[in-house]
């Protein structure tokens, strides 16, 4: 070969070799491109995703708060005092005779009325199993499904640890209720 052919050649080489390097130069701008433009979305959608929580977390406060004057009102308007049956009767006799409780002091009687109010009976050790309480109570003549004013419920242990109360049920599944009815 002479040297004019030879040098065609890695001319020609380099020219290929050129391209190669430009269009693998063009690829790779391209993959940058569309990074930048994924990185963007993830960031807008992350940032959407902060805001969003921002919004439910102050819902949720919202509710909390509502709920928590909602039920400072109502304990207040049912807590019984002695100096407050002390003014509504006579005596403890009329007291005992009007509410129909057995008590032997005002204290007593106080304690026992806001005990009802609060209607705290969580049975934890050994409850009855759902299935024998309404059985139990169909029997007995006693279960009406339309007229139910109250409802016992037994709850497990693990899930009893979490509610001190029927008040503090009440309010979750009332809280619970809300968070979906508004989700729905």
């Amino acid at each position: 070969m002479n040297k004019k052919s030879l040098s065609t050649t890695q001319k020609q080489g380099k020219a290929r070799l050129g391209d190669q390097i430009r269009s693998i130069a063009d690829r790779l701008k391209q993959e940058t491109d569309v990074q930048i433009t994924a990185t963007s979305r993830i960031l807008g959608a992350a940032a959407q995703i902060a805001e969003n929580h921002d919004q439910l977390i102050n819902e949720v406060v919202d509710m909390v708060e509502s709920d928590l004057n909602v039920e400072k009102q109502v304990s207040q308007k049912h807590i019984y005092t002695i100096d407050f049956l002390k003014q509504q009767f006579k005596t403890l006799r009329d007291a005992k005779a009007h509410f129909n409780l057995k008590v032997s002091s005002w204290e007593s009687l106080a304690n026992k009325l806001n005990a009802a109010s609060c209607q705290t009976t969580i049975i934890q050790n050994n409850p009855q199993s759902n299935q024998d309480f309404v059985e139990t109570n169909i029997i007995n003549g006693e279960y009406n499904f339309h007229n139910i004013e109250k409802l016992t419920v037994f709850l497990e242990p693990d899930v009893a640890q979490m509610f001190p109360n029927s008040e503090a049920v009440n309010e979750a599944l009332r809280f619970l209720i809300r968070v979906t009815s508004k989700n729905g």
